[in-house]
């Protein structure tokens, strides 16, 4: 398999300085150099007075060694504001042009690529965070998708696509990358293999992922994502940008069959070609073709954990078990090796404190085995911890999310983002504020979803409750509002789209979720529990403020 030397891609980089220089001189208009600066993984934020940049971490894994580079370069570069993206990403923001040029060489230099994290390529590979540890899941498929993530960046510089290309791994039907509805998904069975969905996603006119193939061995993936690219350059819209997503191509084609059908063509002209697309295994859980480094779960690539539930009780990263100490608490999770555990953490909207950052780098550089893994709703994991271990992880992450509904999702917002609507950010901030000073318990609200545009950025649609920015019309006049979606759902099987229901002024959202809330506080159940027992109280409840 052909993989791509980091290195090389500072060859490009001159280019970008010059171009950078020259937007911020004023010699090159914003549209102009959007379209040039996001091969490079980087943006002018609103304004056009400072640059965001994002960070590819394959698979949301970072390691320490990345962890370590990123907590480098914010103290390096005084950098004051940090995401965790739902693309299992780290944005870093509010770059001046000099740091931005810096940044982009340096990361490479540390083998982290920004190149290809902005515009018409293939974005980070993601993969379900707790891939390797979870005792639900089915295997690990966390080295499949570095592979992934490996081979996808020789069609950064290959021929064009019509837009950018998401590809998504999930080992259980959690779904929490939402496979079955990316551009590309591989979605682990209980006998070892993977189901392979196409075409799906998220935003204008969002699609489920048509089911193109069934039981694909996990060493053949290559010619599933060598086939969506051909797929993608053959029947994708060059002509209408607001039309080019994969998701497009079900209808352009006649439907999900008829594009099943082509993306199995397409397949088969892979295979025919006779080039070698193979993954082998040196040994259990490396892959010679990319030289996966990770090593955790060394078992489940030999079979023995191809069942539902995985092994009992096998070793972390380095052979690493516990030690005999303990943990518990709501942020903590039994991994299944024995003695083992995970600390979730979740800054509010997936941006942590420089200062809570760099004291996570801090504690994980001193504990064996342990990294930190990006999740799909902006939060992360803390993974192959004693109990003693997890017990000082919990203190230097007791600043973020203390429940479910703190965990809520939010885009970076219109304050930052040029195309945003509305500021997403903002609203989250306003809404956690208003729960915590009325005190509704935990459960009493779901996750939600916020995004500032129809983009879905936030994951608005998927969310049991969804926020789109827009415009909601008060006494006759245009004011900030949000579309609400209701009932969405990321469960394999069970997947469904968030429904409109209307807009509310964005002033209005604390209020009316604060009244929900209460609501279900009164009922004594969870919010689940109490959709499910009259589907129609939620509306009821919404309407005072549509």
């Amino acid at each position: 398999m052909k993989t791509i030397d980091p290195q090389i891609w500072k060859q490009e980089l001159p280019e970008f300085r010059r171009q950078t220089e020259a937007f911020y001189a004023g010699e090159l208009k914003q549209a102009a150099y959007k379209g040039f600066s996001g091969f490079y993984g980087s943006y002018a934020q609103r304004g056009g007075q400072a640059s965001m940049l994002r960070l590819r971490m394959p698979a949301g894994r970072v390691t320490k060694e990345r962890l370590a580079f990123v907590a480098e370069a914010v103290r390096k570069y005084a950098v004051k504001r940090i995401h965790f993206t739902t693309c299992q990403t780290i944005q870093l923001h509010d770059l001046d042009k000099e740091t931005v040029c810096s940044l982009i060489e340096e990361a490479l230099d540390a083998g982290i690529v920004t190149l290809g994290g902005g515009g018409d390529f293939p974005r980070n590979v993601m993969c379900s965070p707790l891939s390797g540890v979870d005792p639900e899941e089915y295997f690990d498929v966390l080295p499949y998708a570095e592979a992934a993530g490996a081979y996808l960046l020789q069609f950064i510089k290959a021929e064009k696509m019509p837009r950018k290309l998401k590809v998504g791994f999930s080992n259980s039907p959690k779904n929490v990358t939402h496979a079955t509805y990316r551009d590309l998904g591989f979605v682990a069975r209980p006998d070892g293999k993977f189901d392979v969905y196409s075409a799906g996603g998220l935003g204008n006119n969002p699609q489920l992922g048509v089911r193109v193939a069934e039981a694909v061995e996990p060493e053949q993936i290559l010619y599933y994502i060598k086939a969506m690219w051909l797929t993608f350059r053959a029947y994708g819209n060059y002509e209408n940008r607001g039309k080019a997503r994969t998701r497009y191509m079900q209808e352009a084609l006649g439907g999900p069959e008829q594009y099943a059908k082509a993306y199995r063509e397409k397949l088969d002209e892979v295979f025919a070609s006779g080039e070698d697309l193979t993954l082998r295994l040196a040994e259990p859980g490396e892959l010679t073709a990319e030289k996966v480094e990770h090593k955790n779960e060394k078992a489940s690539l030999t079979g023995e954990t191809r069942m539902a539930g995985g092994a009992a009780s096998i070793p972390a990263a380095g052979g690493k078990t516990g030690d005999g100490s303990t943990a518990e608490g709501a942020r903590v999770l039994l991994q299944k090796q024995s003695g083992l555990y995970t600390v979730c953490w979740h800054p509010i909207g997936g941006r942590p404190s420089v200062e809570e950052f760099c004291a996570v780098n801090e504690v994980l550089q001193g504990i064996e085995g342990a990294e930190l893994r990006l999740a799909p709703d902006e939060g992360a994991y803390i993974i192959n911890l004693t109990g003693a271990e997890a017990g000082r992880v919990l203190e230097v992450t007791e600043g973020g999310a203390q429940t479910l509904f703190e965990t809520s999702v939010a885009c970076i917002g219109a304050s930052v983002c040029q195309v945003g609507v509305r500021d997403s950010q903002s609203l989250l901030a306003a809404c956690v504020a208003a729960v915590r000073e009325v005190g509704l318990p935990d459960g009493a609200l779901p996750q939600i979803h916020i995004s500032g545009c129809p983009s879905s950025c936030g994951t608005h649609q998927t969310g049991a409750l969804g926020f789109r920015g827009g415009v909601k019309r008060v006494d006759g006049k245009p004011v900030p509002g949000f579309v609400l979606y209701v009932n969405g759902r990321e469960q394999q099987g069970e997947e469904t789209m968030g429904r409109e229901l209307g807009t509310i002024a964005e002033t209005e959202i604390p209020k009316f979720l604060v009244a929900l809330g209460q609501a279900v506080a009164s009922s004594k159940m969870d919010y689940e529990s109490w959709r499910q027992a009259d589907p129609s109280a939620l509306e009821a409840v919404a309407a005072k403020y549509l």
